[in-house]
Order: structure tokens, then sequence, then C-alpha cells
């Protein structure tokens, strides 16, 4: 090898090397614990950005669980699982996987609830270009993609915040594509879910759920963020799910604490303590 080739060779492993790629291209430089605090960063930014562009004023959040089928899906898997539990009554398992179906057929309607609130406060509050309580979800199925649904379906936006999960949770359709966000960081998009949020609506859920609710509930409490609607839809699972009376009996809340939120059974009564409490205009 001549000293043309060799010199050559040597500008080629340079160029090609890892410490030569420029920052912004190196992914495994950007994957580094080193750079965990500009990751962060990077996830507040992108998300903000895109909202400020898209003149997203107020959101109203909605929670609930990801395991809540449509009333139309959790019908099929009972209609199923009963013919084959008539074929074959022996079949181990198969009346749990019933009883289990006629449960969820029974939390369905929190589905279509999900949906109306959310179809009534879009086209409620964005009309004319505003874009005031645009209905946020945390980007995947049951509750979430319920609502994302009743905004699509009253031609409205609406804002997804899905998370890289060890099983991966897809995005659901009904949200609108430019406002289809992916996290890492929990902490990044609980901040996104408040940022803009003028209210919050918790359906029945799970752990994901309840995690947020009381999140939000302390941040008011604590007087970290200000007070805003908290409206909790279906009396009978939250008041067995959050039993505040025997934390007032155990003096582990005060009063007020309770009062902190409402309890509704409805789209429209949800819809309703909203409107109450901004008498009728969504605050700017």
């Amino acid at each position: 090898m001549n000293g043309t080739d060799e010199s050559k060779r040597r500008e080629e492993a340079i160029v090609h090397g890892e410490a030569y790629r420029l920052a912004q291209e190196d992914i495994e430089f950007l994957a580094s614990d080193e750079l965990r605090g500009v990751r962060l960063q990077l996830e507040l930014l992108k998300p903000e950005i895109a909202l400020h562009e898209h003149a997203i004023r107020s959101t109203v959040v909605v929670l609930g669980s990801a395991r809540t089928c449509s009333p139309e899906q959790a019908q099929a898997d009972v209609v199923r699982l009963a013919a084959r539990a008539q074929a074959h009554p022996d079949e181990p398992g198969l009346a749990r996987e019933l009883a289990a179906a006629r449960r969820r057929l029974a939390s369905a309607r929190y589905y279509e609830e999900a949906r109306r609130f959310a179809e009534i406060v879009s086209s409620r509050f964005q009309r004319e270009g505003r874009r005031d309580f645009v209905v946020v979800t945390g980007g995947g199925p049951g509750i979430m993609e319920a609502a994302n649904r009743g905004a699509h379906e009253a031609g409205a936006r609406s804002i997804g915040l899905n998370i890289t999960l060890p099983r991966e949770q897809l995005p659901n359709s009904w949200i609108t594509p430019e406002l289809a966000f992916r996290f890492h960081y929990f902490a990044v998009r609980k901040m996104h879910f408040m940022m803009r949020a003028k209210a919050l609506v918790a359906f029945p859920g799970g752990f994901g759920t309840l995690d947020e609710l009381f999140e939000v509930l302390t941040l008011v409490q604590t007087g970290k963020m200000p007070r805003l609607p908290i409206v909790l839809v279906g009396n009978a699972f939250w008041r067995r799910a959050c039993d505040l009376e025997f934390l007032l009996e155990q003096g582990m809340i005060n009063a007020g604490d309770a009062e902190l939120f409402s309890v509704v059974e409805n789209a429209e009564q949800a819809v309703a303590t909203m409107h109450a409490f901004y008498g009728g205009e969504p605050p700017a």
C-alpha cells in the first residue's frame, strides 16, 4: 500500500468514525446516560412547539382504562363465548371467560359516555377556529380511543400523548395525526397533560388512571396548579375505588379535599359541571 492509499484509508476511517458524527445525528450518543437531561428537554419542547403552532389554547384531559371495549366489541365477545359455552359446557375456564366478558359489556357504557363527552365538548368549543378545551388522552385504546373518536366525529382536533412501554401501545387511529406524540418519560408526558389543562374527566380505570388522577389532585391540593374542574364519571366505581370517607375518618385528608372533585354519571353531567365551573366560557 503506497502513502496515498494509506492516507485515504485513514481519512475514510476518520470520516466514518463515531467521533466524527454530528452530535444531533449520533443516536448512540443521544441515548447515553449523560444526555438524559437533553432528552427530557427535547420531549418537553417537541410537543410544546407543535401545540403552539396549532394554536391549542386550552385542553380537557380524559383519563380511563385502556381495557374498556366499545359496546359492539363487548357484545360480540359475549355472543361468541356464550355460543362456545353452549356447545362445549365442560370446557375448562370458559365460564370464567364468559363472566369476564359480561363484566366488560356492563362497563362498555363508559366507552360511549367518553365518546359522547368528547363530541359535545369539541363541538361546543372548537367552532369558528377556536381551539379551547381540546381533548387530550393518553393516545391508546379503550376510553382514550373513545374520547379521540368523539372529537374526530365532531370534526374537531384532539391530542394523543402515547408512551413507549415494554408491550408497545399503538396509538388509536382517531387522534389528529399532527397532534399524536410519543414519549419515553412518564414525567414529561404528565407535564404535557397538565400544561394547558382547564379540566380533567376520569372514567373508570386502573393504575395509570389512578396515578394521573391523584397526581392532579395533589397538585391542586398543594397549590402547585390552579383549581380546575376534576370530574369522575361513574359513581358506583369511584365510591368503591376511592373511599374518601374512610380517609376523612382516619384524618388523612381534610374535609375541603373531598370537594376538589365532582362525581357524575354521564357525559352531559360532566359537561354541565365544567360549564358551571367556568360560567359557560372557557378560560383564556
